[in-house]
């Protein structure tokens, strides 16, 4: 990751979407080094400079280790986004974020970022696009999913049959979705945010958990995307689709945790890390 190229962007706007998530547009120069992957579950990891820091005296052309030349104190924080949408025509990537008062980096920044101010982008990565040839869908989630679930939606045949479930604090926290006719989309509610409700909303209790096993299965191929809190993803609904569904791995490829309660990205790398060398032995 760290000799990949830092693409340079800058907020072009930004919109409160919910009370909890604030979507912002980044545009300028980025879009001629950046180049989309096409995916509907595309990320990018985000680079947070100090805005006093002059990037043009590090090493060029810019890439992670650039930084390394600068203090500890002031080398970058990554974290990893959806790109919500890629606009080529227009050059500019839209980012939707979870925003929790102070809490975190990439919330705060959002939350107080206006037209200018820099960003620097690596990516993007990504694998999944609905399949054409699955007889239907299931999308499953929490906020951090809600990104790559509107975009696999708006990438869907207007024909396509399919069920999503999301899971947030409450209803004002839902977002229209475009979808067609014939995919359901079920909000379901946890009463609180997910890093802090108690433990009978969350983990092993999550009610995405209940809501996904109590839906009516239906008949024919389904290609799943599930995504969300790791607990939950990894340790109940993959379980559930792999092995009491039998779904084969070809279409259920994109299951995995985007967080974990309790960790931050790099102790949540560093879990996931763990997990796999488990898994493989």
């Amino acid at each position: 990751m760290a000799g990949r190229p830092v693409h340079t962007f800058e907020v072009v706007r930004t919109e409160q979407l919910t009370p909890h998530v604030i979507r912002v547009v980044l545009g300028g120069n980025g879009f001629d080094t950046f180049t989309p992957n096409g995916h509907t579950d595309a990320y990018v990891k985000l680079v947070f400079v100090d805005d006093d820091i002059d990037v043009s005296s590090l090493e060029q052309p810019l890439t992670l280790d650039s930084f390394t030349a600068l203090p500890e104190h002031q080398r970058p924080t990554v974290r990893t986004y959806t790109v919500r949408k890629a606009d080529v025509e227009r050059r500019e990537i839209t980012i939707d974020f979870v925003v929790h008062g102070e809490h975190g980096v990439a919330g705060p920044w959002a939350a107080s970022a206006t037209p200018g101010r820099r960003l620097f982008v690596m990516g993007p990565s990504g694998a999944y696009s609905p399949s054409p040839e699955a007889d239907w869908h299931l999308f499953a989630g929490d906020e951090s999913a809600v990104p790559a679930i509107s975009a696999a939606l708006e990438a869907l045949p207007v024909n396509a049959i399919g069920k999503v479930f999301i899971e947030v604090a409450g209803p004002e926290d839902e977002i229209e979705l475009t979808a067609p006719d014939g995919v359901e989309v079920s909000w379901i509610y946890r009463g609180g945010r997910a890093d802090l409700v108690s433990e009978e909303f969350a983990g092993d209790h999550a009610p995405l958990i209940d809501a996904v096993k109590q839906a009516l299965w239906l008949p024919g191929q389904v290609q799943v995307f599930i995504h969300g809190e790791a607990q939950a993803v990894m340790h109940n609904l993959r379980p559930y689709i792999r092995k009491e569904r039998g779904v084969e791995a070809r279409w259920a490829s994109s299951i995995s945790g985007y967080w974990r309660r309790g960790r931050t990205e790099e102790t949540f790398r560093e879990w996931k890390r763990e997990l796999a060398a488990a898994e493989s032995k």
